[in-house]
Order: structure tokens, then C-alpha cells, then sequence
């Protein structure tokens, strides 16, 4: 199913399989899932990270996913649909802002994100990473990966503080950037 996904969708699937074990691990490692309140992620497509996030959270901490490909989205409430912690939207992360609003939340605590911001038009990526900026916690993190650096002076547009890995032991190799501030 990724791999008919992307040929039908390159600019919002970004990849021809799911990201990897070891890609998984390094993009929730740094989270304190202790101290969250509220995750949400961006692009799950089929639940990789997703599965990592809801087996370590409190029972009550809110998780949102927003996926704006239909049969992603699909397969997310198939699979976590029964969770009493979790929101599956079929909608785009650049209405983030209003998304929170809805369910009266001010600030998120995390986010993680499989947005492909090289593939994305630039627009789009500009209102997800402003709004984004925007609804974190003061020393909350935006974590996301992308397969080169390229966007690396892009994302110090809105976070002044990023620190990144690469994961060699994933199909490609991948960087993981924990960004965080204005």
C-alpha cells in the first residue's frame, strides 16, 4: 500500500516504504513521556511512529494525528480508532492552530513529524512551521527526519535551537532534527 501511495501522492508521501525500526526509536528517544499532556503528529501514514508513541505514553496523555492521505488515514482509525487517548483527523497540519483550538488546547507539548518538507511546496511548509512555532510549549521540541540536510538553514527560520542524528540502520539513511524555540 506505501509504495502505490507514494506513485499516486510523491509530494505528500515523501518515501516508498515506512520508516524503519531504528529511525522509529531515534525520533521518540527524547521525549518525556512522563511530563507530556499532549503529542501529536503529523503525516503518520501508516502508524510507525505512532505505535512507538502510544506504548510509551500515560493512559492519559492526548495523542493527535493528522493525516491528510485518505487510505493512511483509513488504515490509523482501523488501528487505533478504540483508543480513548487518541484523535485521528483526515486533514492537513497546516490548519494545526485551529485543530487544537477545537479540542480547547492552548499549547502542545511535542510534536513528531513525517511531513516531507522537501517534497512539500513551500507554502505549506512555511504555514505547518510557523503555526507549529507557534502552539509549542516553551522548551517543547518539534521533532521530525528527513533524508538529507538541505532543510537545515530552512528549519532555523523557526526554531533558533536544532540538533540532529543520522540513522544509518534505515532504508534510506535518515537525520532525526529536535528543534525547538522560535
Amino acid at each position: 500500500m506505501f509504495i502505490l501511495e507514494y506513485i499516486k501522492n510523491p509530494r505528500t508521501v515523501g518515501a516508498i516504504s515506512p520508516s524503519g525500526k531504528n529511525l522509529s526509536n531515534k525520533m521518540i528517544n527524547s521525549i518525556d513521556f512522563e511530563k507530556v499532556n499532549c503529542i501529536v503528529e503529523y503525516g503518520p501514514g501508516t502508524g510507525v511512529f505512532t505505535e512507538k508513541i502510544l506504548s510509551r505514553v500515560k493512559e492519559d496523555t492526548l495523542v493527535i494525528l493528522i493525516e491528510v492521505n485518505t487510505e493512511f488515514y483509513n488504515t490509523l482509525k482501523n488501528t487505533y480508532g478504540h483508543k480513548k487517548n487518541v484523535i485521528i483527523l483526515n486533514d492537513s497540519a497546516e490548519n494545526i492552530d485551529s485543530i487544537i483550538k477545537r479540542y480547547s488546547i492552548e499549547k502542545v507539548d511535542c510534536i513528531v513529524s513525517g511531513l516531507p518538507f522537501a517534497s512539500l511546496p513551500r507554502e505549506v511548509s512555511n504555514k505547518i512551521l510557523k503555526k507549529t512555532s507557534e502552539i509549542l510549549k516553551e522548551d517543547s521540541k518539534f521533532i521530525t527526519f528527513q533524508y538529507s540536510l538541505f532543510k537545515l538553514k530552512y528549519l532555523k527560520e523557526y526554531f533558533n535551537k536544532i540538533q540532529f542524528k543520522k540513522v544509518f540502520i534505515n532504508l534510506p539513511p535518515a537525520y532525526v532534527l529536535e528543534c525547538e524555540g522560535e
